[in-house]
């Protein structure tokens, strides 16, 4: 959700703050601001829409040209308030002295804001984020506390979830940042600090950072700074990293969208992710050996996740019950929390995040670390919550995602569960040494995700067909049934067209009554032990004039006849035909949206990270 960039230093912050905005606007585009302290003045600005609609009006009115100090600014999705100018942030206290930005949910700001009201403080917008910054200022303009004990006063009296940055003219050589529930990166280089709500608008800056943990504050003063509680005014040890991701990331290179870059990436990535994990018949997991007596005698192993790492669970359990004869449960995070659940201490509870901060993943990891049991996390982002709040894990090694309708985090997310039942099936002694071989031969099938993208021109011919269509049903079984649903996922949020993806017998139990003359219908249809079974439901569905489009590696006659479009794939081992289907149905989403002239980066009511619960 929202995103956050600050800088303090001796440079006009304008320049930093608007890259950094960029940068980090697939994390909310509803509306953008920004606010400079400079000279004891603090000036704000506003608009609704996206960054660029900001950057426009700076550029008009030359506010911030000579900007040098301190600022703060935000690029915001909408929780509470409409995502109008008065809502953006930053916002300030009643007395104009204080400013903030800040990324989550405060739960109790009713009762916060009704108290405030009673001291006669006036409130402009509709945000919870306006209760934190007034009642900041309460505290300080008392006159008993300093900023920073105000700070902290204030954060000791609110619920919920946060990332935030406050200035004060009053105290204009001070930033205080601090989180709770939501990320923040803190950059340093020399007499200057960098803050993000992620690496992104730091990099080109400085690769030394700071991740900070729950419950703390940063406090910047002059060249100087210091890690404490938000609890009590304790200093905290300093974790400085180095940022191992690199700025071509963040470019878009030859490519118009992320997306259409991020999908041709993954010839790359998945390459990347397995590189040093598998060679010849064996799987190195270094980051689970600390664990791996307790996971491979685990008498139950979860998966928790959401959205396509929800899906890319799916296909985890199949594969761990395929080869290493686990049983698995997955569930969605946010239900995994509130259910009863048989986790104990014989459990292990693995959690998929790409960005390594979803907040419902998070809550599920806390709740199994209760009870005990082994935490895995899959994740892409070393240093982020994930990767600390579990026992153990396996980085993706992805490069940073920035199309917010996820891709190549999630092919890598794949193929490190692909590794992980490999390795519990050779423990299990449940794989020979011949088959272990076989399935760790990647370079064939790699490469023919070359072959993948050579034809994407062929794809996008098929696509541009049915980008008028209103519904549309994905099939598939096994393996490919959670890949149908990815597909499916993927036409929703760029193209907002309503699509759902279905085992393909199960579309027998409802989903026909949908189908008519104009309704597309998507099989994914391998050559394998369930084609035949697939042949039948494709008949059913043409027997009622459905439209039919079939996925395939086979060049069977039936299927030609059947299919009103054919889109052929390389044979692979049954493994990697799921990756290949996974980047055909990217492209086939990509190019519908493309043909319907909608931001593919930038999918109306999505954020790329989901920080709020």
């Amino acid at each position: 959700m929202c995103g956050i960039v600050a800088y303090k230093g001796p440079k006009n912050c304008y320049p930093i703050l608007i890259d950094g905005l960029h940068r980090l606007e697939y994390r909310g585009y509803d509306s953008a601001g920004i606010a400079c302290l400079s000279d004891d003045k603090i000036t704000v600005t506003k608009r609704s829409g996206k960054v660029i609609q900001l950057e426009r009006g700076l550029k008009v009115n030359g506010k911030y040209e000579n900007c040098n100090g301190s600022g703060i600014a935000h690029t915001r999705w909408a929780t509470h308030g409409k995502p109008n100018q008065i809502n953006a942030h930053p916002h300030k206290d009643d007395s104009g002295n204080i400013v903030l930005v800040h990324n989550g949910i405060i739960e109790n700001y009713d009762p916060i804001k009704k108290f405030l009201k009673s001291k006669k403080i006036k409130f402009k917008s509709e945000t919870d984020t306006e209760v934190l910054v007034q009642l900041i200022g309460y505290f300080f303009n008392k006159g008993k506390l300093n900023f920073e004990q105000s700070v902290r006063a204030a954060l000791q009296r609110v619920d919920g979830a946060y990332g935030i940055v406050v200035l004060n003219k009053k105290e204009p050589d001070v930033m205080i940042a601090a989180r709770k529930g939501s990320p923040l990166v803190l950059g340093i280089k020399d007499n200057e600090f960098f803050i993000g709500s992620d690496v992104s608008p730091i990099i080109k800056h400085t690769q030394q950072i700071i991740y900070l943990e729950d419950s703390q504050m940063a406090i910047m003063k002059g060249e100087e700074y210091k890690i404490t509680s938000i609890d009590k005014d304790v200093s905290l040890p300093k974790k400085v990293e180095k940022i191992d991701f690199k700025i071509d990331d963040y470019d878009k290179g030859k490519f118009k969208y992320f997306m259409h870059k991020e999908i041709h990436e993954q010839i790359y990535t998945i390459r990347n992710t397995i590189t040093g994990r598998a060679k010849k018949d064996r799987v190195y997991l270094n980051g689970l050996m600390e664990y791996w007596t307790q996971i491979k005698e685990a008498d139950k192993i979860f998966i928790t996740a959401c959205g396509t790492s929800w899906h890319a669970g799916l296909i985890g359990k199949n594969l761990i019950e395929r080869f290493a004869e686990v049983p698995v449960h997955v569930e969605y995070a946010s239900e995994f929390r509130y259910n009863k659940t048989l986790v104990d201490n014989k459990s292990v509870v693995i959690a998929i995040s790409q960005s390594g901060e979803t907040a419902d993943t998070l809550a599920a990891i806390k709740k199994a670390n209760e009870y005990g049991a082994i935490t895995v996390g899959v994740c892409n982002v070393a240093g982020s919550s994930v990767a600390r709040e579990t026992n153990c894990g396996i980085f993706t090694r992805c490069g940073h995602e920035v199309g917010v309708a996820s891709t190549k985090a999630f092919t890598a997310q794949i193929s490190v569960l692909y590794l992980l039942a490999l390795k519990l099936a050779d423990s299990n002694d449940t794989i020979n040494r011949s088959s272990m071989k076989a399935h760790l031969d990647f370079d064939d099938s790699i490469n023919k995700i070359k072959l993948i993208l050579k034809k994407e021109n062929e794809i996008r011919k098929v696509a541009l067909k049915y980008k008028n269509a209103k519904d549309f049903l994905y099939l598939g079984r096994g393996l490919n049934f959670p890949v149908a649903l990815e597909g499916a996922l993927k036409l929703k949020e760029i193209s907002y067209i309503h699509a759902e993806g279905y085992p393909a017998a199960e579309m027998k139990h409802g989903p026909i009554a949908l189908v008519d003359k104009d309704m597309p219908n998507l099989f994914i249809v391998p050559k394998d032990k369930t084609y035949d079974k697939i042949i039948s439901n494709i008949e059913e569905i043409k027997s009622r004039n459905g439209k039919i489009i079939i996925l395939t590696d086979s060049r069977d006659k039936i299927l030609k006849s059947l299919a009103n479009d054919l889109i052929l794939i390389p044979k692979t081992n049954h493994y990697m035909f799921c990756q290949l289907a996974t980047i055909v149905l990217q492209l086939f989403a990509y190019y519908i949206a493309v043909g319907k002239k909608l931001n593919v980066d930038q999918p109306r009511n999505l954020a790329k990270s989901v920080t709020v619960e």
